[in-house]
């Protein structure tokens, strides 16, 4: 039987993004970190919210980058 390979983790992409339980691919905002107080009341409120990746393209490759993006996360191998 041939050996497999583990496939190394984009840690830059692991770190951004987050797969959903229905397997879609979630990012959140930028700006979020210093400089807020020139931010409008509406903007501040909505940063805490994940959005979807909508390129289709995108999604795909931030999955190549971070494969096991979508597993283990209850439950991650010894």
């Amino acid at each position: 039987m041939a050996k497999k390979y583990k496939l190394k983790t984009y840690k830059a992409a692991a770190k951004r993004f987050r797969v959903t339980g229905s397997g879609k691919v979630v990012r959140t905002k930028g700006g979020k970190s210093h400089l807020r107080r020139r931010a409008s009341k509406r903007t501040k409120r909505l940063f805490p919210r994940m959005l979807g990746v909508k390129n289709a393209k995108d999604a795909r490759r931030i999955k190549r980058l971070a494969p096991y993006l979508g597993r283990y996360k209850q439950n991650p191998p010894a």
